[in-house]
């Protein structure tokens, strides 16, 4: 996904104007609203491995509307696969997070979701990584590209890369453990509102509505953070591919951070690091936006960012995990899914601001500094409690 966002946005720039790629954005984010709570429900009512293996054969058939996207070199069919992309993503993601508690023991929830977070990060670092060159083959060598370095365009080129990755997908897919449905007889709700309404109500009753605001607000951040790079090229004066890097860099910090916070919480959850990875991506953010443009400098930045994310993020998807009901895992992981896109789509509105009011993108970094600050303050004031609280470290005892 992120590899069509990325080299769709330098695709398309021109048609959709000055920050572009948050439009871009929305196509991402919205679906996620909407259609988290149906794939919640499905996710408690189906078998989560059989759930996966539809929803990866129906990624095949939105990577080859993507590529008749690039072939034709048609902005609104492009935005429409992104929609339809978003969309298939929604109804994956409570399956994906869902079933993890299904296939380790509680004590390894920790260390399974920072090696889910590390293989994930994986996935990103290729996507950003390759979205350069595969910019470079759509535009036949791009514009900034010397005369006798250009070559002729091959348009076909990004959506056959996202089939390819489809197929990977699916093929992946097949492998999964056969597992049974947690909750088949749960009345299907269609609508929306009411669903998470409900779920909403649920969650609070105990810690996890709070967890997933904290989740959430990590993506109005990251959000915010990810539409800043493309535009750096400018701010440092380099090419594409090489800023391109710069993403790569952030999803390798991310993914180490990702193990290390489960290694350091062992066989148990460790709210404690939430503070720590929320305080760092504050300082790294206020760094990136004071620091002088320089390509090591931002990169170095970057990484730190991107490890301090890793000891934010691995708690609270295993709280998130461990504190949902099975019976009702899917829908409270649907509802937490749609709340932390819904911030999603506020850090692309911010960023929209921004770039309305001209704002040098490295400065953009300081907002994000902002909101880490004041966010992580109010957060961490309603969660001191829980952040000291053994009830919550406690989880099944490692078997032998």
């Amino acid at each position: 996904m992120l590899t069509f966002a990325v080299a769709a946005a330098g695709v398309w720039s021109g048609a959709l104007g000055d920050g572009g790629q948050s439009y871009v954005a929305f196509c991402l984010t919205i679906p996620f609203i909407i259609f988290s709570g149906y794939g919640g429900q499905i996710a408690d009512r189906v078998s989560k491995q059989r759930m996966t293996v539809v929803i990866k054969a129906v990624e095949i058939g939105v990577a080859l509307a993507a590529l008749t996207a690039f072939w034709s070199g048609n902005v609104w069919i492009g935005l429409g696969a992104m929609i339809l992309l978003a969309t298939q993503s929604a109804f994956f993601g409570p399956a994906k997070y869902g079933m993890i508690p299904e296939l380790v023991r509680d004590s390894d929830l920790s260390r399974a979701n920072g090696m889910i977070n590390m293989f994930t990060n994986l996935a990103v670092i290729a996507g950003t990584v390759l979205a350069g060159p595969l910019y470079v083959a759509f535009n036949g060598g791009g514009s900034q590209t010397a005369a006798a370095d250009r070559f002729e365009p091959s348009p076909w080129v990004p959506g056959a890369a996202m089939l390819g990755v489809a197929v990977l997908g699916l093929g992946a897919s097949l492998f999964l453990p056969r597992l049974e449905a947690q909750a088949p007889r749960t009345r299907f709700d269609w609508n929306p509102v009411g669903t998470y309404w409900r779920a909403g109500r649920e969650m609070a009753r105990t810690p996890l509505l709070l967890v997933a605001l904290a989740w959430s607000y990590f993506y109005l951040i990251g959000m915010l953070a990810l539409l800043i790079l493309p535009d750096y090229p400018s701010v440092l004066g380099v090419d594409e591919d090489q800023a391109a890097l710069l993403m790569g860099v952030l999803g390798v910090a991310i993914g180490i951070g990702s193990v290390a916070a489960g290694l350091v919480s062992g066989h148990h959850i460790e709210p404690r690091l939430i503070p720590i990875g929320a305080g760092g991506m504050t300082a790294m953010f206020l760094a990136l936006g004071l620091a002088p443009a320089h390509y090591g400098t931002v990169a170095v930045l970057l990484f730190g960012a991107g490890v301090f994310a890793g000891f934010y993020i691995v708690p609270l998807q295993a709280l998130l995990q461990h504190l949902s009901p099975a019976g009702e895992r899917g829908r409270m992981l649907g509802t937490a899914n749609a709340m932390s896109f819904v911030a999603s789509t506020l850090g692309g509105v911010i960023f929209l601001v921004a770039s309305t009011l001209k704002m040098p993108a490295n400065r953009v970094f300081l907002i994000c500094a902002a909101l880490a600050l004041v966010g992580t303050g109010i957060l961490i004031w309603f969660m001191r409690r829980m952040l000291h609280d053994p009830e919550m470290r406690k989880v099944a005892p490692p078997q032998e």
